[in-house]
């Protein structure tokens, strides 16, 4: 038997019963894979993470993340929710930190300041698709129930390397408004290899550029309130299609992102994009994270 801590986290907000919860276990060193999909599915979030000492230079922690159903290679507010933890216990480093998961060994930055913690994120280089073909566009419409028409034409509906699909439309009522077909959309899902749906809007001249709801269930996630993959995904996104050019500075492309209005746990992020050649060579996103509680339990 082993005392094992365990946190229950609100990523990509500062208030509690916002963002999206996150379950974290700092200390993981002993469980089975059986005992992590058990846990993970009693916490009930769409990701659990479990935090395992490095044996190894080359990183600080391994992390694995659950669905209550399977586990991922990778999952963002996860990742903001473990360093918050790490950063909050005093085992993170401010500055640098490296974790090894199975989408490989990625950056996090811990930032301090007055007393507050933001995590920065790193998620390398996304691999944006072709644009999807008419046929499989309206198919995507058809699930997501409503008209080619209401997608945004300066948005091509494309699919990255990491799982997700995005799709621009063209209003915030539309886009609160809809109610998919999850059944179609699992269906499509196994269809193009991409699990999760982005579908977001564009807000010129707003200090929240897009607004965006994520459908996955795919991964047993009807809707996931904040999502730091796909928003990482999209700042590849929009560079690889050059949709915000009004955006780029420097070879950078900065903007702000909510999610979470819909279901009453809206979360904020900034995603940050290095260009090289055209392309995103480094995508980041920036959150910060609360506390919803702490226990403790033996297994």
């Amino acid at each position: 038997m082993k005392l094992y801590r365990l946190y229950q986290v609100d990523a990509f907000t500062k208030k509690i019963f916002g963002g999206n919860p996150a379950g974290v276990v700092p200390n993981a060193d002993g469980l089975a894979e059986n005992q992590m999909q058990k846990i993970a599915r009693e916490m009930n979030n769409s990701e659990t993470a479990f935090v395992f000492k490095s044996d190894s230079p080359d990183y600080d922690i391994e992390v694995r993340f659950f669905t209550p159903t399977t586990e991922i290679n990778l999952c963002g507010h996860a990742t903001i929710a473990t360093h918050f933890v790490r950063a909050l216990e005093g085992d993170a480093k401010i500055g640098r930190n490296f974790q090894k998961t199975k989408a490989g060994i990625l950056p996090v930055d811990v930032v301090e300041k007055n007393g507050n913690f933001s995590i920065v994120m790193s998620q390398g280089n996304i691999k944006i698709d072709e644009p999807y073909p008419p046929e499989l566009v309206r198919e995507i419409a058809d699930a997501l129930k409503i008209s080619p028409a209401d997608f945004n034409e300066n948005c091509p509906v494309a699919g990255a390397d990491n799982k997700i699909a995005f799709v621009g439309i063209k209003s915030n009522d539309l886009l609160n408004n809809i109610q998919p077909d999850f059944s179609a959309l699992e269906k499509i899902s196994s269809k193009i290899n991409r699990n999760g749906f982005y579908v977001f809007t564009l807000n010129p001249g707003e200090e929240i550029f897009v607004h965006g709801r994520m459908f996955a269930p795919a991964w047993g996630i009807a809707e996931d309130p904040v999502t730091g993959i796909a928003n990482g995904g999209i700042g590849s996104y929009f560079v690889n299609f050059g949709i915000c050019r009004e955006f780029e500075k420097d070879n950078r492309l900065e903007f702000k992102i909510i999610q979470g209005e819909k279901i009453n746990r809206a979360g904020e992020m900034k995603v940050i994009a290095e260009i090289s050649g055209g392309k995103a060579e480094n995508v980041k996103i920036v959150g910060e994270a609360v506390v919803a509680f702490k226990s403790d339990f033996m297994l």
